[in-house]
């Protein structure tokens, strides 16, 4: 069983409690921040535990000559990079109006720390955990400043191999014990044949102590779902109110509707997960009583015989006698009574 821990006050992920869900807002608000509070509704309405944005304090996370690139992409917001990314950014104030508008709604709120200087501005503003993106997990020294300010991390794993997370794994343990590792592959959206479900029960063999999660942009909700039957105690998946909007996020994310869905499907899943002692349970005691079988005699017995296999059989029996996976111990004792055909073998008339 993985390790737990507290993620965000009052919740905790790994061993047996219910998996965290992340609803990844990320800047599919579109730079508009009555637009992202609608999302942050959105998610609380459709079930999710999180609603996470992704913060940048853009000079510190990009070249000048990255931000000067011009930039054609249909999912353009100005003609340079710099531009765009900037329409996208909020501003610490509205961050901190953000931030109180999901308090008011009773929703966890995060955001991912794009670089050195943003995670600076999240711890300041109290965030319950931070969350690092996939392009930063093999950024040690980022980890190492972000591991040191003690909060719990979720740290995805896209684009890294296992020799990397495992370089991950020491950097942040020597200074944070409480952090989850996610499984993710970076493509929006993700090809079905990439999404590599089976690295789950590897991580958690490679890392026992941490819980393991998933980060998923496939669309539709049935890959999540099997995650979360996999073990994911965390995931992760990216949501908008409309896939058809600017941005190239949006065709892997989650519509409201299929949210709620996947909130739904997790949490019945989770309460089919049950229990891993195999036994009879009391729900079975009616179909028991009507279809399970009981050893009986194939044919009429004298008291006193010893008993061989050719004597006895198996039927569904009125009243119950002995189970059937007993019947090779009655070979060779003795019955202590006359027995019809039919009649069924119990404990009470064979000789010690």
């Amino acid at each position: 069983m993985s390790a737990e821990f507290e993620l965000c006050p009052g919740r905790k992920i790994g061993g047996s409690h219910p998996c965290f869900i992340i609803a990844e807002i990320g800047q599919n608000h579109q730079g508009d921040i009555e637009i992202a509070k609608k999302m942050i509704r959105m998610a609380k309405d459709c079930g999710a535990d999180c609603a996470k944005f992704q913060k940048s304090e853009i000079e510190h996370r990009f070249t000048k000559q990255a931000l000067e690139r011009p930039y054609t992409s249909p999912h353009a917001w100005g003609p340079t990079y710099g531009a765009h990314k900037h329409h996208l950014e909020f501003s610490h104030q509205q961050y901190r109006e953000l931030q109180q508008y999901a308090n008011e709604v009773g929703i966890f709120f995060t955001a991912s720390g794009m670089d050195e200087m943003a995670v600076e501005f999240l711890h300041e503003i109290n965030v319950p955990f931070f969350k690092v993106a996939s392009a930063d997990t093999n950024n040690i020294p980022y980890l190492e400043k972000t591991a040191k300010k003690g909060r719990p991390m979720v740290i995805s794993s896209g684009m890294q191999s296992m020799e990397t997370m495992r370089c991950v794994y020491q950097t942040v343990k020597k200074h944070n014990p409480n952090f989850t590792f996610l499984q993710c592959t970076s493509a929006y959206p993700l090809p079905l044949e990439h999404v590599n479900l089976s690295l789950i029960p590897e991580f958690q063999k490679e890392f026992p102590d941490i819980p393991i999660g998933y980060s998923g942009h496939e669309t539709g909700i049935h890959v999540s779902v099997a995650a979360v039957a996999l073990g994911a105690k965390v995931l992760e998946r990216h949501v908008t109110l409309d896939k058809s909007w600017k941005g190239s996020d949006h065709s892997a994310s989650l519509e409201p509707a299929e949210l709620a869905e996947l909130v739904k499907a997790i949490r019945t899943v989770e309460v089919a997960m049950g229990s891993p002692i195999k036994q009879m349970l009391p729900c079975e005691a009616s179909c028991h009583s009507k279809l399970g079988k009981s050893v009986v005699a194939r044919k009429p017995l004298q008291k006193g015989q010893t008993l061989t296999l050719d004597m006895l059989t198996v039927k569904v029996a009125e009243p119950h006698g002995m189970r059937p996976e007993n019947i090779f111990k009655l070979v060779g004792k003795k019955i202590t009574v006359n027995l019809e055909k039919d009649a069924i073998i119990t404990d009470a008339i064979i000789q010690d």
